[in-house]
Protein backbone atom coordinates (compact mmCIF):
# COMPACT_ATOMS: atom_id res chain seq x y z
CA UNK A 1 0.00 0.00 0.00
CA UNK A 2 1.63 3.39 -1.03
CA UNK A 3 2.35 5.57 2.27
CA UNK A 4 0.24 8.82 1.95
CA UNK A 5 0.96 11.77 5.19
CA UNK A 6 -1.05 14.38 3.50
CA UNK A 7 -3.71 15.25 1.92
CA UNK A 8 -6.10 17.86 1.50
CA UNK A 9 -10.32 17.56 0.99
CA UNK A 10 -13.49 19.33 0.69
CA UNK A 11 -16.09 18.57 3.06
CA UNK A 12 -19.95 19.99 3.42
CA UNK A 13 -22.43 19.32 6.34
CA UNK A 14 -25.58 19.07 5.45
CA UNK A 15 -27.76 21.30 4.91
CA UNK A 16 -31.26 21.94 7.15
CA UNK A 17 -34.69 21.06 5.55
CA UNK A 18 -37.23 23.90 5.34
CA UNK A 19 -40.10 24.22 7.58
CA UNK A 20 -44.16 23.71 5.96
CA UNK A 21 -46.63 25.76 5.86
CA UNK A 22 -49.81 23.34 6.54
CA UNK A 23 -53.74 23.68 7.78
CA UNK A 24 -55.18 20.96 9.68
CA UNK A 25 -58.44 20.30 7.25
CA UNK A 26 -60.42 17.80 8.82
CA UNK A 27 -64.48 17.01 8.66
CA UNK A 28 -66.39 18.36 11.33
CA UNK A 29 -63.39 20.39 12.40
CA UNK A 30 -63.98 24.18 10.78
CA UNK A 31 -60.89 26.06 12.55
CA UNK A 32 -58.21 23.18 12.38
CA UNK A 33 -54.94 25.80 12.34
CA UNK A 34 -52.09 25.63 11.60
CA UNK A 35 -50.00 21.77 11.51
CA UNK A 36 -47.03 22.39 9.08
CA UNK A 37 -43.88 20.97 10.99
CA UNK A 38 -40.19 21.51 11.05
CA UNK A 39 -37.34 21.06 8.85
CA UNK A 40 -34.63 18.04 9.83
CA UNK A 41 -31.30 18.94 11.09
CA UNK A 42 -28.65 18.24 7.97
CA UNK A 43 -26.00 16.11 9.01
CA UNK A 44 -22.43 16.73 10.15
CA UNK A 45 -19.42 16.16 9.41
CA UNK A 46 -17.21 13.95 11.96
CA UNK A 47 -13.59 12.77 11.80
CA UNK A 48 -12.37 9.70 13.88
CA UNK A 49 -9.63 8.11 15.01
CA UNK A 50 -9.01 4.10 13.72
CA UNK A 51 -6.20 1.84 14.64
CA UNK A 52 -6.92 -0.14 11.54
CA UNK A 53 -5.85 2.57 8.56
CA UNK A 54 -1.90 3.27 8.37
CA UNK A 55 -2.04 5.94 5.58
CA UNK A 56 -4.03 8.61 3.94
CA UNK A 57 -3.83 7.14 0.91
CA UNK A 58 -7.92 6.76 0.35
CA UNK A 59 -8.61 10.87 0.83
CA UNK A 60 -5.81 10.92 -1.89
CA UNK A 61 -7.68 10.37 -4.44
CA UNK A 62 -11.98 10.58 -2.94
CA UNK A 63 -11.47 14.34 -1.90
CA UNK A 64 -15.18 16.02 -1.83
CA UNK A 65 -17.13 14.89 0.94
CA UNK A 66 -21.48 15.57 1.48
CA UNK A 67 -23.11 14.73 4.16
CA UNK A 68 -26.77 14.21 4.02
CA UNK A 69 -28.98 17.03 3.79
CA UNK A 70 -31.99 17.43 6.47
CA UNK A 71 -35.55 16.42 4.83
CA UNK A 72 -38.48 19.17 4.69
CA UNK A 73 -41.49 19.53 7.47
CA UNK A 74 -44.85 18.07 6.54
CA UNK A 75 -48.27 18.14 7.18
CA UNK A 76 -49.88 17.37 10.31
CA UNK A 77 -47.53 18.29 12.24
CA UNK A 78 -44.23 15.83 10.85
CA UNK A 79 -40.95 16.57 11.66
CA UNK A 80 -38.56 15.69 8.46
CA UNK A 81 -35.95 13.75 9.25
CA UNK A 82 -32.24 14.79 10.12
CA UNK A 83 -29.64 13.92 7.76
CA UNK A 84 -26.82 11.40 7.98
CA UNK A 85 -23.73 12.22 9.58
CA UNK A 86 -20.59 11.05 8.18
CA UNK A 87 -17.82 9.81 9.74
CA UNK A 88 -14.13 9.75 8.03
CA UNK A 89 -12.25 7.48 9.64
CA UNK A 90 -8.12 8.67 9.99
CA UNK A 91 -5.17 7.01 11.05
CA UNK A 92 -4.27 7.63 14.44
CA UNK A 93 -1.64 11.01 14.86
CA UNK A 94 -4.01 12.65 12.21
CA UNK A 95 -3.45 16.39 12.58
CA UNK A 96 -6.76 18.20 10.95
CA UNK A 97 -6.14 21.94 9.80
CA UNK A 98 -8.45 24.51 7.98
CA UNK A 99 -6.69 24.94 4.94
CA UNK A 100 -8.26 28.72 4.59
CA UNK A 101 -6.91 30.11 8.43
CA UNK A 102 -4.76 27.42 8.75
CA UNK A 103 -6.56 26.25 12.45
CA UNK A 104 -6.20 23.02 13.83
CA UNK A 105 -9.54 22.04 14.30
CA UNK A 106 -8.64 18.64 15.94
CA UNK A 107 -5.46 16.02 16.86
CA UNK A 108 -6.49 12.42 16.92
CA UNK A 109 -3.85 10.78 19.14
CA UNK A 110 -6.09 8.03 20.52
CA UNK A 111 -8.18 5.30 19.08
CA UNK A 112 -11.52 6.20 18.98
CA UNK A 113 -11.09 9.91 19.18
CA UNK A 114 -13.45 11.84 17.66
CA UNK A 115 -13.57 15.67 16.44
CA UNK A 116 -16.26 17.25 14.52
CA UNK A 117 -15.07 19.14 11.00
CA UNK A 118 -18.47 20.60 10.02
CA UNK A 119 -21.70 20.48 11.87
CA UNK A 120 -24.66 20.06 10.00
CA UNK A 121 -27.52 23.46 9.44
CA UNK A 122 -30.27 23.69 11.56
CA UNK A 123 -33.91 22.84 10.27
CA UNK A 124 -36.36 25.47 9.31
CA UNK A 125 -39.51 26.23 11.14
CA UNK A 126 -42.82 25.45 10.09
CA UNK A 127 -45.52 27.46 10.24
CA UNK A 128 -46.97 26.20 13.42
CA UNK A 129 -44.46 27.52 15.31
CA UNK A 130 -45.84 31.29 14.45
CA UNK A 131 -49.61 30.69 15.89
CA UNK A 132 -50.65 32.89 18.41
CA UNK A 133 -53.69 34.50 20.17
CA UNK A 134 -53.60 37.52 17.08
CA UNK A 135 -52.03 35.07 14.45
CA UNK A 136 -54.16 32.02 14.44
CA UNK A 137 -53.67 31.15 10.51
CA UNK A 138 -50.08 32.01 10.29
CA UNK A 139 -48.50 31.87 6.89
CA UNK A 140 -44.81 32.38 7.49
CA UNK A 141 -42.45 29.28 7.91
CA UNK A 142 -38.59 29.73 7.81
CA UNK A 143 -36.05 28.03 5.63
CA UNK A 144 -33.13 25.50 6.55
CA UNK A 145 -29.92 27.00 7.80
CA UNK A 146 -26.81 25.70 5.56
CA UNK A 147 -24.83 22.96 6.41
CA UNK A 148 -20.83 24.40 6.83
CA UNK A 149 -18.66 23.98 4.02
CA UNK A 150 -15.02 23.61 4.73
CA UNK A 151 -11.65 22.86 2.78
CA UNK A 152 -9.46 20.81 5.15
CA UNK A 153 -5.12 19.59 5.26
CA UNK A 154 -5.21 16.22 7.15
CA UNK A 155 -1.34 15.54 8.31
CA UNK A 156 -0.29 12.36 9.66
CA UNK A 157 2.37 12.05 11.92
CA UNK A 158 3.28 9.04 13.74
CA UNK A 159 3.20 8.54 17.22
CA UNK A 160 6.64 7.69 18.77
CA UNK A 161 8.53 8.11 21.99
CA UNK A 162 12.15 8.22 19.97
CA UNK A 163 12.97 8.73 16.75
CA UNK A 164 16.00 7.55 14.25
CA UNK A 165 18.40 10.02 12.38
CA UNK A 166 20.97 9.28 10.12
CA UNK A 167 22.11 9.93 6.43
CA UNK A 168 21.35 6.38 4.55
CA UNK A 169 22.79 3.21 5.30
CA UNK A 170 23.40 3.97 8.62
CA UNK A 171 21.73 1.26 9.73
CA UNK A 172 18.75 2.73 10.91
CA UNK A 173 16.60 0.07 9.54
CA UNK A 174 18.83 -2.80 10.96
CA UNK A 175 18.72 -1.20 14.42
CA UNK A 176 15.10 -0.80 14.80
CA UNK A 177 14.98 -4.73 13.69
CA UNK A 178 17.29 -5.40 16.11
CA UNK A 179 15.49 -3.95 19.33
CA UNK A 180 11.91 -4.53 18.35
CA UNK A 181 8.99 -6.94 15.98
CA UNK A 182 9.42 -4.21 13.13
CA UNK A 183 10.71 -5.46 9.75
CA UNK A 184 11.90 -2.79 7.70
CA UNK A 185 13.74 -3.65 4.36
CA UNK A 186 16.76 -4.44 4.98
CA UNK A 187 19.61 -5.87 2.33
CA UNK A 188 24.02 -6.23 1.86
CA UNK A 189 23.65 -3.33 -0.62
CA UNK A 190 22.98 0.56 -0.69
CA UNK A 191 19.65 2.07 -0.43
CA UNK A 192 17.31 4.30 1.36
CA UNK A 193 14.01 3.67 3.47
CA UNK A 194 11.30 5.50 1.15
CA UNK A 195 8.37 5.28 3.96
CA UNK A 196 8.69 5.40 7.78
CA UNK A 197 8.67 2.46 10.40
CA UNK A 198 7.35 1.90 13.88
CA UNK A 199 8.45 -0.79 15.82
CA UNK A 200 7.62 -1.41 19.99
CA UNK A 201 10.06 -2.21 22.07
CA UNK A 202 9.39 -4.40 25.41
CA UNK A 203 12.30 -3.34 27.19
CA UNK A 204 10.58 -5.48 30.52
CA UNK A 205 7.19 -6.82 31.20
CA UNK A 206 4.76 -3.64 31.01
CA UNK A 207 7.56 -1.47 30.11
CA UNK A 208 7.82 -0.54 26.62
CA UNK A 209 8.25 2.44 24.35
CA UNK A 210 7.89 3.25 20.48
CA UNK A 211 10.63 3.79 17.77
CA UNK A 212 10.01 5.30 14.28
CA UNK A 213 12.53 4.43 11.64
CA UNK A 214 12.47 7.69 9.44
CA UNK A 215 14.23 7.48 5.32
CA UNK A 216 17.90 9.00 5.87
CA UNK A 217 18.42 12.33 5.36
CA UNK A 218 21.22 13.80 2.39
CA UNK A 219 23.05 17.20 2.51
CA UNK A 220 20.67 19.60 1.07
CA UNK A 221 17.28 17.95 2.36
CA UNK A 222 16.04 21.34 3.67
CA UNK A 223 16.35 23.20 -0.11
CA UNK A 224 14.41 19.68 -0.94
CA UNK A 225 17.61 17.49 -2.48
CA UNK A 226 16.64 13.75 -2.13
CA UNK A 227 13.28 12.85 -0.14
CA UNK A 228 14.17 16.24 1.31
CA UNK A 229 12.50 17.02 4.55
CA UNK A 230 8.97 15.86 4.55
CA UNK A 231 9.30 13.19 6.86
CA UNK A 232 10.79 15.17 9.36
CA UNK A 233 7.60 16.25 10.63
CA UNK A 234 7.11 12.95 12.10
CA UNK A 235 9.49 13.06 14.69
CA UNK A 236 7.72 16.06 16.01
CA UNK A 237 5.77 13.65 18.99
CA UNK A 238 9.05 12.22 19.65
CA UNK A 239 10.67 12.83 22.95
CA UNK A 240 14.27 11.86 22.06
CA UNK A 241 16.74 11.32 18.42
CA UNK A 242 18.61 8.64 18.04
CA UNK A 243 21.80 9.81 15.81
CA UNK A 244 22.70 6.88 14.28
CA UNK A 245 26.50 6.74 12.48
CA UNK A 246 28.10 4.20 10.46
CA UNK A 247 32.02 4.23 11.91
CA UNK A 248 32.92 2.01 8.83
CA UNK A 249 31.15 3.52 6.14
CA UNK A 250 31.68 1.44 2.37
CA UNK A 251 32.77 4.56 0.17
CA UNK A 252 34.98 5.78 3.48
CA UNK A 253 33.16 9.30 4.03
CA UNK A 254 34.19 11.02 7.73
CA UNK A 255 32.02 10.19 10.48
CA UNK A 256 32.21 13.21 11.53
CA UNK A 257 31.07 15.03 8.61
CA UNK A 258 28.00 12.52 8.27
CA UNK A 259 26.91 14.11 11.81
CA UNK A 260 27.47 17.28 10.81
CA UNK A 261 25.46 17.51 7.87
CA UNK A 262 22.21 16.01 9.72
CA UNK A 263 22.79 18.80 12.33
CA UNK A 264 22.55 21.60 9.84
CA UNK A 265 19.69 20.00 7.64
CA UNK A 266 17.92 19.51 11.55
CA UNK A 267 18.49 23.57 12.41
CA UNK A 268 17.39 24.89 9.03
CA UNK A 269 14.96 22.33 9.53
CA UNK A 270 13.57 23.50 12.74
CA UNK A 271 15.65 24.87 15.60
CA UNK A 272 13.46 23.35 18.07
CA UNK A 273 13.75 19.59 16.58
CA UNK A 274 17.23 20.55 16.66
CA UNK A 275 17.52 21.43 20.59
CA UNK A 276 15.69 18.19 21.78
CA UNK A 277 17.99 15.82 23.66
CA UNK A 278 19.96 13.97 20.73
CA UNK A 279 21.96 10.60 21.50
CA UNK A 280 25.00 9.86 19.12
CA UNK A 281 24.98 5.83 18.32
CA UNK A 282 27.96 4.70 16.68
CA UNK A 283 27.01 1.68 14.43
CA UNK A 284 28.08 -0.79 12.99
CA UNK A 285 31.17 -1.29 14.90
CA UNK A 286 31.08 -5.19 13.74
CA UNK A 287 32.42 -3.73 10.43
CA UNK A 288 35.76 -2.32 11.68
CA UNK A 289 39.01 -4.06 11.07
CA UNK A 290 39.95 -6.67 13.36
CA UNK A 291 43.11 -4.63 14.13
CA UNK A 292 41.50 -1.35 14.65
CA UNK A 293 40.99 0.09 18.02
CA UNK A 294 37.48 0.43 18.46
CA UNK A 295 37.90 2.49 21.91
CA UNK A 296 40.18 5.02 20.29
CA UNK A 297 38.42 5.11 17.04
CA UNK A 298 35.36 5.49 18.79
CA UNK A 299 36.64 8.87 21.19
CA UNK A 300 38.08 10.17 18.62
CA UNK A 301 34.79 10.27 16.41
CA UNK A 302 33.35 11.84 19.88
CA UNK A 303 36.34 14.09 20.47
CA UNK A 304 36.72 15.93 16.92
CA UNK A 305 32.64 16.66 17.31
CA UNK A 306 32.83 18.13 20.49
CA UNK A 307 30.22 15.76 21.72
CA UNK A 308 28.41 16.31 25.43
CA UNK A 309 25.87 14.03 25.32
CA UNK A 310 25.17 10.55 25.97
CA UNK A 311 27.26 8.07 23.28
CA UNK A 312 26.90 4.44 22.44
CA UNK A 313 28.64 2.40 20.25
CA UNK A 314 26.26 -0.66 18.83
CA UNK A 315 25.99 -3.14 16.07
CA UNK A 316 22.95 -3.52 14.37
CA UNK A 317 23.24 -6.95 12.72
CA UNK A 318 25.00 -8.82 15.75
CA UNK A 319 22.34 -6.53 18.28
CA UNK A 320 25.64 -5.45 20.66
CA UNK A 321 24.66 -2.81 22.37
CA UNK A 322 21.42 -2.61 21.06
CA UNK A 323 19.24 -3.43 23.66
CA UNK A 324 21.31 -1.31 26.52
CA UNK A 325 20.58 1.64 24.64
CA UNK A 326 17.10 0.33 24.78
CA UNK A 327 17.44 0.25 28.49
CA UNK A 328 18.76 3.64 29.17
CA UNK A 329 16.05 5.59 26.88
CA UNK A 330 13.35 3.36 29.24
CA UNK A 331 14.80 4.86 32.12
CA UNK A 332 15.45 8.54 30.56
CA UNK A 333 11.53 7.99 29.02
CA UNK A 334 9.83 7.20 32.46
CA UNK A 335 11.54 10.09 34.28
CA UNK A 336 10.47 12.52 32.27
CA UNK A 337 6.45 11.38 32.32
CA UNK A 338 7.45 11.05 35.99
CA UNK A 339 8.31 14.87 35.54
CA UNK A 340 5.73 15.86 33.66
CA UNK A 341 2.80 14.17 35.66
CA UNK A 342 4.39 15.76 39.20
CA UNK A 343 4.62 18.90 37.63
CA UNK A 344 1.73 20.40 35.24
CA UNK A 345 4.04 23.50 34.20
CA UNK A 346 6.71 21.11 32.87
CA UNK A 347 3.92 18.94 30.63
CA UNK A 348 2.48 22.58 29.64
CA UNK A 349 6.01 23.84 28.55
CA UNK A 350 6.95 20.13 26.13
CA UNK A 351 3.24 20.70 24.59
CA UNK A 352 4.35 24.15 23.87
CA UNK A 353 7.20 23.23 22.54
CA UNK A 354 5.70 20.25 20.09
CA UNK A 355 3.09 22.79 18.83
CA UNK A 356 6.16 24.96 18.12
CA UNK A 357 7.92 22.23 16.23
CA UNK A 358 5.02 21.17 14.00
CA UNK A 359 4.67 24.78 12.88
CA UNK A 360 8.14 25.48 12.26
CA UNK A 361 7.80 22.06 10.54
CA UNK A 362 5.05 23.23 8.14
CA UNK A 363 6.06 26.65 7.60
CA UNK A 364 9.38 24.86 6.27
CA UNK A 365 7.69 22.12 4.13
CA UNK A 366 4.94 25.23 2.31
CA UNK A 367 8.26 27.14 1.68
CA UNK A 368 9.27 24.27 -0.61
CA UNK A 369 6.42 23.90 -1.80
CA UNK A 370 5.73 27.47 -2.95
CA UNK A 371 9.60 26.84 -4.43
CA UNK A 372 8.90 24.33 -6.26
CA UNK A 373 5.91 25.22 -7.66
CA UNK A 374 7.97 28.42 -8.95
CA UNK A 375 10.17 26.67 -10.82
CA UNK A 376 8.06 24.55 -12.09
CA UNK A 377 5.74 27.22 -13.91
CA UNK A 378 9.55 29.42 -14.63
CA UNK A 379 10.76 25.79 -16.75
CA UNK A 380 6.74 26.16 -18.37
CA UNK A 381 7.88 29.39 -19.45
CA UNK A 382 11.24 29.14 -20.08
CA UNK A 383 12.41 31.64 -17.48
CA UNK A 384 15.91 30.92 -16.03
CA UNK A 385 15.18 29.67 -12.74
CA UNK A 386 18.30 31.80 -11.17
CA UNK A 387 16.35 34.56 -12.38
CA UNK A 388 13.21 34.27 -9.69
CA UNK A 389 15.91 34.68 -6.78
CA UNK A 390 17.07 38.03 -8.74
CA UNK A 391 15.96 41.11 -6.70
CA UNK A 392 16.40 43.29 -9.17
CA UNK A 393 13.45 45.63 -10.24
CA UNK A 394 15.22 45.77 -13.82
CA UNK A 395 13.08 44.18 -16.93
CA UNK A 396 14.91 40.76 -17.85
CA UNK A 397 17.72 40.85 -20.80
CA UNK A 398 18.16 45.09 -20.22
CA UNK A 399 21.72 44.10 -20.83
CA UNK A 400 21.04 42.82 -24.50
CA UNK A 401 19.57 45.82 -26.05
CA UNK A 402 16.12 47.57 -26.73
CA UNK A 403 15.29 45.21 -29.39
CA UNK A 404 15.18 42.27 -26.32
CA UNK A 405 11.72 40.99 -25.77
CA UNK A 406 10.78 41.88 -22.22
CA UNK A 407 9.34 39.14 -20.00
CA UNK A 408 6.47 39.86 -17.83
CA UNK A 409 5.87 37.89 -14.64
CA UNK A 410 1.95 36.90 -13.62
CA UNK A 411 0.91 36.02 -10.30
Amino acid sequence: MRFVDEAVIKIAAGDGGNGCMSFRREKFIPFGGPDGGDGGHGGSVWAEADDGINTLVDYRYTRQFRAERGKNGRGANCTGSSGTDIVLKVPVGTTLLDEATGEMLGDLTEIGQRVLLAKGGRGGLGNINFKSSTNRSPRKTTDGTPGELRELRLELKVLADVGLLGLPNAGKSTFIRAVSAAKPKVADYPFTTLIPNLGVVDVDRHRSFVMADIPGLIEGASDGAGLGVRFLKHLARTRFLLHLVDVAPYDETDPVESVQVISRELEKFSPTLASLPRWLILNKIDLLPAGDDIDQRCDDIVERLGWTGPVFRTSGLTKEGAMAVCYRLMEAIEEQREAEAADPTIAEAEQAKREQLVQEGRDKIRELEVRRSAERRARRLGIDIDDLNDDDDDDDLDEEGDDAPEIIYRR
